[in-house]
């Protein structure tokens, strides 16, 4: 039986899934185990060799290969992750590593590439477009990020990495020029406005007041605070623009939005028409604004399907 074995990275918690088909409805195991990332890269790795050997045990199934969804990604030039907020794993051969401590073949991929492809191939797009040609995935949510799929000319979907590992890195272009400072040595990233913790901060250097998004677009909804207003048009308007260099680039069928503020569902209205005015298409905006159906299981199953 072919199997397709897939694990989840992140800070807290690591998952591992098996599916008999890539479908979200052939799960054979679903298993976590924490992560235990502040005791270092070595112990990362003994963490999910343990996980990897608890699965085998409960289904007596062997992997031929393993699918992983980290975060950061591999330098195709050095082999060594970067761009993690794992930051003990950057600089390090972690895909290498891996394969070594598991005795088989890894395959890696960021977690936003993960959600794209899941999303593409098992989610919410298949629902409407199964025969897409690109899809573009979205994260917004503490961190903003994006990924790239597309059909390959064998008719699969393939994760488009790119030459230099960072294909779909939207969240770190310049959206506000001398904005708020990033961590990744610029400023006025897509990151430092439109993710939550930028908005939230907007929003109390505005008003005094601290606030989650949640609360603040509740009284935004009641019409009685101007500085939520002020903030939610922020939103608005800057997700507009910055969407708009993605369908002026790619060109995609649909876009999916993921993570918190993808739940905002002013985005989807409101925030596609300020988009139609920065798209190089006369004002018209065909693109397919999608919202994601597997929710926190898109980057296990995404990198089972690699």
């Amino acid at each position: 039986m072919q199997t397709y074995w897939g694990v989840d990275l992140g800070g807290t918690k690591t998952e591992a899934v098996i599916l008999s088909a890539p479908s979200p409805d052939a799960v054979i195991i679903r298993k976590r185990i924490a992560t235990e990332a502040h005791h270092g890269y070595q112990h990362i790795i003994n963490q999910i060799v343990k996980l990897i050997d608890q699965v085998k045990a409960e289904t007596g199934i062997q992997p031929d290969k393993i699918g992983f969804c980290t975060p950061g990604t591999i330098d195709p030039e050095t082999a060594t992750m970067k761009n993690s907020n794992m930051v003990c794993i950057n600089g390090l051969p972690f895909r290498e590593d891996l394969s070594r401590a598991l005795n088989v073949d890894v395959t890696t991929t960021n977690d936003a590439n993960c959600f794209a492809l899941s999303e593409a191939t098992m989610g919410s797009v298949q629902e409407v477009i199964p025969d897409f040609r690109m899809v573009f995935g979205v994260i917004l949510g503490t961190g903003v990020g994006g990924g790239v799929v597309f059909r390959g000319l064998d008719g699969r979907p393939v994760v488009q990495a790119g030459r230099q590992g960072i294909g779909g890195e939207w969240g770190h272009n310049i959206l506000e020029e001398n904005g708020y400072p990033c961590y990744c040595g610029k400023r006025g990233c897509n990151e430092q406005v439109i993710s939550g913790p930028a908005l939230e901060r907007f929003y109390h250097e505005q008003s005094g007041e601290k606030r989650t998004l949640k609360a603040i677009l509740d009284r935004y909804q009641t019409a009685n605070d101007t500085f939520a207003t002020v903030t939610v048009e922020r939103l608005l308007e800057n997700f507009g623009r910055a969407v708009s260099t993605i369908v002026n680039m790619l060109d995609p069928d649909a876009i999916v939005l993921g993570g918190g503020v993808g739940n905002v569902d002013l985005l989807y209205t409101e925030g596609v028409e300020r988009a139609k005015k920065y798209v190089f298409n006369d004002g018209r905006l065909n693109t397919l604004f999608l919202k994601p159906k597997l929710g926190d299981s898109a980057g296990v199953f995404g990198a089972a399907l690699l």
